[in-house]
């Protein structure tokens, strides 16, 4: 536990830095929103994000956690899992936009974000075709992840 969690310190501070780099600042609280979104064990809602928060801060209320996250978005740092209505953080290193596509898992839920830039191409040509010129596009894939495949064991 003691690596996952310096791992999301240094995920924080890379995140104030790429802020502060922007031009914005990752507030406390914005930082605090962030904080969760990581240690979260699988993509988690605006509403438990604020269940969450308010066991360090009683009055949050829900426009305090979707403003945090619609700044983390637009920072690049945290993905909405629209399938889901939830939120993820960015397994990029240094925020960007980038073509993203989820991996879901029917059975246990878990979220998989890969970046495969074949798939991205792809669906921009075939757009194209259409005569359709498209902006971003995040792909979400239901499934089941590898584990939830094995069969089990006797």
């Amino acid at each position: 536990m003691k690596s996952k969690r310096r791992t999301i310190e240094a995920q924080l501070d890379a995140a104030a830095r790429t802020c502060l780099g922007q031009g914005v600042q990752l507030t406390e609280l914005r930082r605090l929103v962030l904080e969760l979104v990581l240690l979260a064990e699988a993509p988690a809602t605006a509403y438990q994000l604020l269940d969450r928060l308010k066991a360090t801060r009683k009055g949050a209320a829900p426009p305090t956690v979707y403003r945090a996250l619609d700044f983390l978005m637009e920072q690049k740092l945290i993905h909405k899992v629209e399938r889901l209505n939830a939120f993820v953080g960015c397994n990029e290193a240094v925020p960007h936009d980038h073509p993203v596509q989820f991996l879901i898992c029917r059975r246990c839920g878990s979220v998989a974000e890969i970046e495969d830039i074949a798939v991205s191409k792809a669906l921009k040509h075939a757009a194209e075709r259409q005569g359709f010129h498209p902006g971003k596009a995040v792909v979400e894939v239901d499934g089941t992840c590898a584990a939830c495949a094995q069969p089990a064991s006797s």
